[in-house]
């Protein structure tokens, strides 16, 4: 892999640049960045100002329509044996309402477990990770199976210890049917045991919450020649209101904007388009109406950096595209820094709707080695926990691989439908997807 000067002393000032951790501190100390919301529109701001001081030109900010949930208090109260407060948090798009039932202990929340209890007028009570030997279960598939299964509630038990209620979506872009908030490890303890004492544990929910017409913004900007082919890189910058979104996903567009810094620098033989998207956390909405509204025959793969920069080594997600998997493979090798990759695809990222499209993609992630979302979705997730040098090597390594499949010499060929279908079929994501709406229609 041949690096000119400037590309090269610009891979050198990334190894000891400053600027990752002043735009994670100023990210970070906007509070909210909860999709549509003001906060969030402060971010985009943000992101847009670290994008010209990159140097990408024609930086700016397209808006679109989005729903704005917007959070209210939230109650759960045992009402028996006994009667006690617990704390807990709505998750976003849940209505506004009271439900109140006996509790359910539906295990890890997989289908299987949901379909072996009666949950009908109930309180299901699920646990945020699964089996070690079980397909991953998503948060969304887990709430759908519950309340078409006739439950009154569902309560999301954290299995991470230290009283953090998580967070999460659970619909993409439209109010749920019943109320759904997620409570703590500790806190599930004790709703579990009072669930399995016979039917006797009973509690009453409250939620107050709304779901509004809002606005977000995708920022976009480019750099290297103007071709009719590009590569898309993206990341996005929005993040649930319960915390400061550091590692979800500040390490992800911190580490895109030192992608942009080095490609700056660097000969390009096609363009970059660079777009850090809104909306993530609540739908894909951000990179779903960039898909729509994008000439996907000009694109001739995309870079996703959903998770980059947290953990030490990169993943690099291929979701069936063997192209992509070369040159993730390639730029581990010659830069002998560690990249894991992963052919598996999931839908769960902003690569989703450019992939279910055909486009080729990378997913750029990293993870600590153990099951679940660690501190991600939960008020712990703050800057305290972000080890920067991640964010500069990554950023480095996110440049390499977009610069490899803008280069003429890398053909990247368009996704076959039905291998994508077959290998997301195979990969048992069928029920999820349907779940959560994602299930493509020509798919059936």
């Amino acid at each position: 892999m041949h690096l000119d000067d400037d590309l090269a002393a610009a891979i050198g000032r990334a190894w000891t640049d400053t600027d990752p951790w002043e735009f994670v501190t100023d990210l970070t100390a906007l509070g909210s960045r909860m999709a549509a919301s003001e906060g969030e529109a402060r971010a985009a701001d943000l992101v847009a100002d670290a994008f010209r001081d990159a140097g990408l030109d024609r930086v700016r900010q397209e808006p679109f329509d989005a729903p704005e949930w917007r959070r209210g208090e939230t109650t759960l109260r045992l009402t028996s044996p006994g009667d006690r407060p617990f704390d807990a948090i709505a998750l976003p798009y849940c209505p506004s309402g009271e439900a109140a039932g006996e509790l359910v202990d539906v295990g890890y929340g997989t289908p299987a477990e949901i379909d072996e209890v009666d949950v009908d007028g109930k309180v299901a009570v699920a646990s945020t990770t699964t089996p070690d030997d079980s397909r991953f279960v998503h948060r969304m598939e887990k709430f759908g199976a519950a309340a078409e299964a006739g439950a009154e509630a569902f309560v999301f038990v954290n299995h991470v210890p230290g009283q953090l209620p998580p967070t999460g979506s659970l619909t993409f872009g439209e109010e749920a049917s019943i109320p759904a908030v997620g409570v703590s490890k500790e806190t599930g303890a004790w709703l579990t045991e009072y669930a399995q004492e016979g039917g006797t544990g009973t509690v009453e929910l409250s939620v107050d919450a709304e779901t509004v017409p809002g606005e977000s913004q995708n920022v976009l900007g480019h750099v290297g020649p103007r071709t009719d082919e590009y590569v898309l890189a993206t990341a996005h910058y929005d993040a649930h209101d319960i915390s400061e979104g550091a590692l979800d996903n500040g390490c992800g567009i911190a580490t895109l904007v030192v992608a942009a810094h080095v490609l700056a620098a660097a000969d390009l033989d096609i363009g970059v388009r660079f777009a850090a998207v809104g909306c993530e956390e609540t739908g894909l909405l951000g990179s779903e109406h960039l898909a729509e509204t994008t000439d996907l025959d000009m694109v001739k793969a995309v870079v996703n950096v959903d998770g980059a920069g947290r953990f030490r080594d990169l993943v690099a997600m291929t979701h069936t595209s063997a192209a992509t998997a070369d040159v993730a493979e390639r730029v581990g090798e010659t830069t002998r820094q560690p990249v894991h990759v992963r052919e598996d695809p999931h839908p769960f990222s902003d690569q989703w709707p450019f992939v279910r499209r055909g486009v080729a993609a990378l997913q750029l992630h990293s993870d600590s080695g153990e099951r679940g979302r660690g501190w991600g979705h939960t008020h712990a997730d703050t800057r305290d926990k972000v080890d920067d040098r991640c964010i500069r090597e990554h950023g480095v390594l996110t440049a390499l691989m977009a610069r490899e499949l803008a280069a003429e010499r890398t053909e990247v060929p368009v996704l076959d439908p039905y291998e994508l279908e077959r290998t997301f079929r195979d990969a048992d994501f069928e029920p999820g997807m349907k779940a959560a709406g994602l299930w493509p229609a020509d798919w059936e």
